[in-house]
């Protein structure tokens, strides 16, 4: 038993060390400067095939498709905020990894605290009874 937990420890603590960049070399831009800039972007967008990954680190064929537009656009000469608004308006507030706060992303920002209020509510309630 220990040894699984020792063994289930040392994996858990190994996961930060081996990131999973699914850029592939023939999608990066020879600019650094932009590379880097697409890079940024890609960590704060959604993969929607996989939805807890973010693009920059997700296989699917969709997120390699917005790797790709989001050079595309910086190569055009966007801004980061402009990039960031035209997925967006294709894909609406979902596609953001922090979506912004407000009515209809309300229920995202406030119902883990609503949820974890009524669990410990319900421990509360457990404990009293016995």
């Amino acid at each position: 038993m220990i040894r699984a937990v020792v063994l289930a420890a040392l994996l858990l603590a190994a996961l930060p060390l081996s990131p999973a960049h699914a850029v592939n070399p023939d999608e990066m831009l020879a600019d650094p400067a932009l590379e880097h800039r697409a890079r940024v972007i890609s960590r704060d967008l959604r993969c929607l095939v996989c939805q807890n990954q973010s693009i920059d680190d997700s296989d699917a064929g969709l997120a390699k498709d917005l790797r790709v537009l989001v050079r595309e656009r910086l190569k055009a000469g966007d801004s980061n905020e402009q990039v960031i608004d035209y997925v967006v308006a294709r894909y609406g507030d979902f596609v953001l990894l922090k979506p912004p706060v407000k009515g209809s992303t309300l229920v995202l920002w406030i119902g883990p605290a609503v949820v974890a209020l009524f669990g410990i509510l319900a421990l509360i309630l457990f404990y009293r009874r016995r």
